[in-house]
This record gives structure tokens, sequence and C-alpha cells, in this order.
């Protein structure tokens, strides 16, 4: 059983080695942490600590640092996040407020985050499965030209150009119009699809051949980005890290590129009391990300719900980075509903 001052040792160990990825000694977590013990009792809480394997060491007669298993322990034992600063949260509100359209404010949501937290972020898109359509819009481009946009109550604009291969009548376009909105307003994407099937099987004659390519276009749409995606920033902070990984950090970089496994890593993590989901190294094994630590928090998008977070070594600063995931999310969530 680890005591509580074992406990705090291995909190001391593992500020030590984030800070400087030196290996941790006794004599220095006594001249650093006022624990107001001599060097030997630390030795000996050391000694516990190595016996539970929450710490090792790395070469003989070195100091220790902390195991995956050590980690795992400090971050369920984290009393609490330390908030940003306000310098920080003003930054969040002031880079995010200035995104034009959704694509924009993930796009700008990892680079932020990178930069909060010198990690690899990513930024799951919200699935459309639930998503509802807001509002149709079609705008002749030219005389045989036509622009079908599709707008849901999450903030995703699909637009798909038509070719009609006949002239456009504005009165035609616009009875369609009106059509397809009181049709499709306040459905959802499913629902839409089997809607799309019935506007183009009912159309009059006249408005047959013009039904049938917006149905087509607009049920591209609706299907479009119903898989889901990331967006992710800040690669080149893991290559400034390489020397925290064993060998090359490049099978890192692979797997890193294979979305599908990110997204049911993200669809596996349960959220902790902080509101942010932590994975650590060897947790990570069957994702090709042994290690790696990945720190997720979902965000809400209406009623669409998505995940981000950052991916890094296993030393990294946890409490700063959830700090940020979670100060991010809450913003991304609160910016996503206003619009």
């Amino acid at each position: 059983m680890v005591s509580e001052r074992s406990l705090a040792v291995l909190r001391a160990i593992v500020h030590d080695y984030v800070a400087s990825r030196e290996p941790v000694g006794s004599k220095a977590i006594v001249e650093r942490h006022a624990f107001g013990v001599s060097a030997a009792t630390i030795r000996n809480d050391m000694a516990l600590l190595e016996e539970e394997e929450l710490i090792a060491a790395p070469h003989t007669s070195s100091g220790r640092i902390p195991t995956d298993k050590g980690y795992r322990v400090f971050v369920d034992q984290l009393a609490d996040v330390r908030p940003l600063t306000s310098a920080q949260r003003h930054a969040i509100e002031t880079f995010l407020g200035q995104s034009t359209d959704l694509d924009d404010v993930l796009s700008r949501t990892v680079r932020l985050l990178s930069q909060l937290t010198h990690q690899v972020a990513l930024v799951q898109y919200p699935s459309l499965s639930g998503a509802r359509v807001r509002h149709v819009e079609l705008v002749p481009l030219s005389e045989t030209r036509l622009l079908s946009v599709l707008i849901t109550d999450n903030g995703r604009v699909e637009q798909r150009a038509i070719e009609t291969g006949s002239p456009l009548d504005d009165q035609v376009v616009g009875e369609l119009r009106a059509r397809l909105n009181v049709a499709l307003g306040g459905s959802t994407m499913a629902d839409a699809a089997e809607s799309l099937a019935d506007i183009a099987a009912a159309a009059a004659p006249a408005m047959q051949a013009l039904t049938a390519s917006v149905a087509t276009a607009l049920s591209d749409q609706v299907l479009a980005h119903r898989q889901d995606k990331l967006v992710m920033a800040g690669a080149a902070n893991l290559l400034r890290t390489e020397s925290d990984f064993t060998g090359s950090v490049y099978p890192v970089m692979e797997a890193i590129e294979e979305q599908v496994v990110l997204l049911r890593l993200f669809g596996e993590m349960a959220v902790d009391a902080h509101s942010v989901s932590v994975s650590i190294g060897r947790e990570n094994a069957p994702f090709g990300l042994s290690e790696t630590s990945v720190l997720s928090s979902g965000y809400s998008s209406g009623a669409e719900a998505g995940r981000l977070g950052v991916l890094g070594p296993t030393r990294m600063d946890y409490s700063n980075n959830m700090a940020a995931v979670r100060a991010v999310a809450r913003y991304l969530s609160k910016l996503l509903a206003e619009g």
C-alpha cells in the first residue's frame, strides 16, 4: 500500500522529470521539495514506489523516472486541474472568435490547442448523423447552372453546383426552393434523405428534371462528411520531443495519420472527474501508440457532439494540458451554440 507521502514523492518525481527530462534522485527531491524528511527516508519511499512499478531506474545507480503506471496514478490522484491564466483564456476567446465558419473554427481550434500544449492537437468534426436541416438555398449561377446550398443547425454549409442542361425559370426555382424548405426544414439528415426521394418522385412533369437534379445534389450533400473526420495540427511538436521515444518517432507519425485508428481511440476513452479523458502509454498499445499519451474532451454543437484532444509523449505536463483541452472544448461548445 502506497502511503500519502510516497504519493507526494511520486508527484514530485513526475513534476521534476517532466520539467527536466532527467531521472530524479532522492537528494534532488529533498532540495527542491519541502518534505521535511531526510534523503534516506525519501529513498525508502522511492523503493516502495519502485516495488509498486510506479517508478523505474533507466540506468544503474541513476535517479528514477515515472512508469506508465506511475503517470496513471499521478493523473488519477490529481486533486484539481490548474486553471488557465486570464491571458490564455483571452487568447482562446480572441482567436476562436474570429472564425468565419465550421471549417475555420476547427482549423483554428487545433492550431490554438497545439500552441497551448506543445503537443499534436486533434479535433473531430461533429457527426452529421443527428444534425437537422436549417435551410436550403438554390442560387442560379447562369442560364443552365444552379448552386445548391444546404445549411445545418450545427453551422455546416454544404454546396454543390448543378448543371441543369436546360434554361432555368426563376419562378420554378423559387417554387422548388420553397417546397424543399417546407419538406426538409428541421429534419434530421436521415429523414431528409428519405424526403428527397419522395420529393423527386412526386414532382410535376414540368419540374421533374430540375427536381431530380436538385434532389440528387442535396442527397450527396446530406451524405457528405457523414463519416467522422479529424483535423490535426502540431505534428512538428513530436519531432521536437523525439528523444522521448525509443528509436524513431516516425512509427508514431505514421500511426496518427490513420484517422480511423485515432477516432476509435477517441471513442473508447472514458471521461474522468475533470471532464477530460486520459489514455497513457501501454493503454494505447492496441492502437500502435504505446509510447504516447492522449488527452481528450467532448464538445457539443447543438445536438451534435465531437471530441478534441492532444497527443504526445508520456512525459508531458498533464495538469496544464488537461486544463487547455477542457477550456478549449468548453469555448468551442459555446461558440458553436451561439452560431
